[in-house]
């Protein structure tokens, strides 16, 4: 005999309430107190547990009372009655294995890949694909796997993403000026670009200055761990020391090779430095990784020593093409993204986090600390000091630009030129 007629049998629920209330045999006031003080507090398999233990505490007639007080069916409290009898699930499960509806990516089993063709092209961040970064919303990316026959909604995309590898982020300082209308196609275009020339096997490097660094004994961000009560003492005020002056690390960034070089100078961020440290990358790391090295492809942003309307950049780098014979291709992220230059989160960040709480007392400790920069996935950087001195204000005449062997791709040319080395 089941649990409902277990306790209704042969009675209707109507008369056995009305009986059995009159008669004091069900306590609905004490019901109603613990309903309300616990079993409305619980969740679905605890509520129908708790209806089925006051049905089994009151006995026969119980079930319609019960029912009414709770809003339970009497078919979930039924449920609740074997569940007292049955063991605990060892997994916590509220509903029976196999309930609820399946996964979207068993339902619409092409559903993945249409989403991450839809994202790929504008993505930055990882070795073997040069950008890993979504310009599109959740809304717009459902509205377009919903035009492609997909059935799907926004929210779900996001939890998709997650599958494929993406994450939502914290905001980055990116906006360095006005939205260029053309910034996704650029974006676009440097991924075909880099990915042509991994293919062929050439080097391609993602180049920056990180931000010039006081030496001394002054605060440097972040924490780290120290006996209790005894922190690093550094100066009160941030007032550049005259004899050790600042530093200037300039990075260069093997995309597929994940290593880094960065050369500390000690006097001005100029793009003669900027190019002297790439050449100190091709003598220190280049040439041994790439032994038929025949085209270099570097990724800058469009600003600083390294900025896309700079002479002295491009002059520099018709002089390294003409000293290397290499064919130097270069590639400028629009104005308002250079935080999406892959050396800022592949090596940058985590020369930070590297030194984090520790003051960079003088010129060795802060090439120490960098060269000492290392990540799970195999990160390896090595540093030097550069002490040269590099001369700001270096005017670059007409003349000069004249005589450099330059060509523009087809595709904003301001961003995206070749130097050929002149013969």
């Amino acid at each position: 005999m089941s649990s409902l007629r277990r306790y209704d049998s042969g009675v209707s629920d109507s008369l056995a309430k009305r009986r059995l209330v009159s008669e004091g045999m069900i306590d609905l006031r004490g019901i109603k107190q613990r309903w309300a003080a616990d079993g409305s507090k619980r969740d679905e398999r605890g509520r129908r547990i708790f209806a089925a233990s006051e049905v089994r505490a009151a006995g026969r007639g119980a079930l319609a009372a019960v029912s009414e007080i709770t809003g339970l069916a009497r078919s979930t409290i039924g449920r609740g009655l074997k569940d007292l009898d049955a063991q605990p699930p060892l997994d916590r499960r509220i509903r029976r294995k196999g309930g609820g509806p399946k996964p979207l990516t068993e339902r619409d089993p092409k559903l993945l890949a249409a989403l991450q063709r839809l994202v790929e092209p504008a993505t930055l961040g990882d070795p073997m694909l040069p950008l890993l970064w979504v310009s599109k919303s959740h809304e717009k990316l459902a509205s377009a796997l919903v035009a492609l026959g997909h059935a799907v909604s926004a929210n779900s995309v996001r939890k998709l993403l997650g599958v494929l590898g993406f994450s939502r982020q914290f905001n980055r300082k990116a906006n360095e000026g006005s939205k260029h209308p053309d910034r996704n196609a650029q974006f676009e275009h440097i991924n075909a670009k880099l990915l042509a020339a991994q293919a062929a096997g050439q080097a391609v490097i993602s180049v920056d200055t990180k931000k010039k660094e006081l030496v001394g004994e002054f605060k440097n961000g972040g924490s780290d761990y120290r006996s209790k009560g005894d922190p690093c003492r550094v100066k009160v005020h941030d007032f550049e020391d005259k004899a050790l002056g600042k530093v200037v690390p300039y990075g260069v960034y093997d995309v597929a090779a994940d290593e880094g070089w960065v050369s500390v100078g000690i006097t001005a961020d100029t793009a003669e430095f900027a190019v002297a440290a790439i050449r100190a990358w091709l003598a220190r790391m280049g040439r041994e990784r790439y032994p038929q090295l025949r085209a270099l492809t570097i990724t800058a942003d469009c600003g600083g020593s390294n900025g896309a309307r700079v002479r002295l950049w491009k002059r520099e780098l018709q002089r390294f093409a003409d000293e290397t014979g290499l064919v130097i291709h270069v590639h400028h992220y629009p104005p308002g993204t250079s935080k999406w230059n892959k050396i800022e989160h592949r090596l940058f960040c985590h020369i930070t986090q590297n030194w984090r709480a520790r003051p960079l007392t003088d010129r060795i400790a802060v090439v120490e600390l960098i060269g000492a920069t290392t990540t799970k996935t195999g990160l390896k950087v090595a540093c030097e000091l550069d002490p040269r001195t590099y001369e700001k204000g270096v005017k670059v005449s007409d003349a000069e630009m004249a005589s450099l062997n330059i060509t523009g791709d087809d595709f904003h040319p301001e961003w995206n030129y070749t130097f050929n080395p002149n013969l």
